[in-house]
């Protein structure tokens, strides 16, 4: 049995097979369409949550399997005080895996410990949200043909961005990728995560000013600033609106320069932006859903 907890838990070679059933999933729909017939995913969502959770309802749905769950902590067993030890080996006696997203960092692999079915990290506090990184990675390969080979842009808040934070360990591995981290001062990349890049002698630099790297840039990738992770509205209200990508803006940007988001949009990207070719965020939820399918069957052990 095998869970997944981070995007490093799969090894280059195995994310290559991952994203190959992808791309046959999403060129043959059909073909996977009862693939877990008789099977249940349990998603268990401790904290708020529409896109991740529906993409996981929707994938498991459409290989004809079945969900339960809940989606908030209040209307589970957490409000009268059950731990995740302890609810995931009742969860365990329902489903045949199961999807965590928890506010307190490191409980998917709390729950993974005493389960006795796969544990899928749906995102925990501001640490790793793995299978937005696999479907941010999917949706790469598939738009740019590669996983190597170029300068990404991370903008906004990258202190508390988990997002950000699983796609830079990820895009560590591949050959020749230059990252540029654009953030205000307060919401800078973690210490941790700059230290490792200069050990893997990954090129990167930080910059506050968003027009002054667009034209280096092959990928965009934006973020917002999350309200819930402030310890105080002061600071938020401050910070919320320091970057907006708007039209003039992708002016500077290339031909074939790609904008990335993992959603929900605030207000760091106008609508105006919408109708560019270049915007793939909405695209790339409908990539969330081949790569949560293919990781439902490659962690269930189902072959089609």
């Amino acid at each position: 049995m095998r869970h997944l907890m981070s995007p490093l838990d799969f090894s280059i070679e195995e994310l290559d097979k991952l994203f190959d059933l992808a791309a046959d999933i999403e060129a043959n729909p059909a073909k996977y369409a009862h693939a877990c017939a008789g099977k249940k995913l349990a998603t268990c969502f401790y904290e708020p949550s529409t896109r991740t959770r529906l993409s996981f309802e929707s994938a498991m749905y459409n290989l004809g399997g079945n969900v339960l769950g809940f989606s908030d902590a209040g209307s589970s067993s957490a409000a009268k005080g059950e731990s995740v030890s302890d609810t995931i080996r009742m969860i365990s006696c329902y489903a045949d895996i199961c999807a965590m997203r928890h506010h307190k960092e490191g409980a998917p692999m709390v729950a993974a410990t005493k389960s006795s079915i796969p544990v899928i990290n749906a995102g925990d506090g501001g640490h790793q949200h793995p299978t937005q990184t696999l479907t941010d990675l999917l949706t790469i390969r598939s738009i740019k043909g590669r996983l190597n080979n170029f300068t990404i842009g991370l903008c906004g808040d990258l202190k508390f961005g988990r997002t950000a934070h699983s796609l830079i360990h990820a895009l560590s591995r591949y050959a020749n990728i230059r990252f540029i981290f654009i953030s205000p001062e307060e919401l800078k990349v973690p210490e941790y995560i700059t230290e490792m890049l200069r050990e893997e002698n990954i090129p990167f630099e930080e910059v506050t000013k968003l027009e002054s790297v667009m034209p280096e840039l092959d990928i965009l990738y934006m973020t917002r600033v999350q309200r819930e992770r402030f310890f105080n509205e002061e600071d938020y209200v401050r910070l919320k609106d320091f970057y907006i990508l708007n039209k003039e803006k992708m002016e500077l940007a290339k031909d074939d320069m790609i904008i990335l988001h993992p959603l929900p949009r605030v207000n760091e990207i106008s609508v105006e932006v919408d109708d560019d070719p270049r915007a793939r965020y909405f695209q790339q939820v409908q990539y969330g859903v081949y790569v949560r399918m293919a990781l439902l069957l490659t962690l269930l052990e189902i072959e089609v």
